[in-house]
């Protein structure tokens, strides 16, 4: 499985925190990898995984920086598929020295257009083109 791959199911899997209480995650993540359309590595299960969790222990600091930068938008304003796609790419551009900022925005951006809406995609570049200055 590519990076991309790995990516989309990371935000898959963080999107279910929208919709489940934190408690609940850890049986959620066991279900996401039974569910996966396709067998997942062993790899590929440990990256995700780690990245999620990495994520998931930042998820405040990250939604914090989101509402400072998202000038008249709340990260509880904001829909589920970008507030998700936003604190993605917030981390890798923050937490990830990995991921060069310009990556982690143009894979957002794909994100946003693959699972939001039709203007998803721009509203993602518009927030995160802030975290780039």
């Amino acid at each position: 499985m590519g990076r991309r791959e790995q990516r989309e199911q990371i935000f898959k899997l963080l999107f279910r925190v929208e919709f489940n209480k934190k408690e609940e995650m850890p049986e959620q993540l066991q279900l996401f990898f039974e569910e996966a359309e396709k067998p997942v590595s062993e790899e590929d299960r440990l990256y995700i995984s780690d990245k999620y969790e990495k994520i998931m222990d930042k998820l405040s600091q990250i939604d914090e920086l989101l509402n400072e930068k998202a000038q008249k938008w709340s990260t509880d304003r904001m829909g589920k598929v970008e507030l998700t796609i936003l604190r993605l790419a917030v981390y890798e551009i923050r937490y990830d020295e990995d991921i060069p900022t310009s990556v982690a925005i143009n894979e957002a951006v794909e994100l946003a257009k693959k699972f939001g809406q039709k203007e998803s995609g721009s509203f993602v570049n518009g927030i995160l083109a802030r975290f780039a200055e």
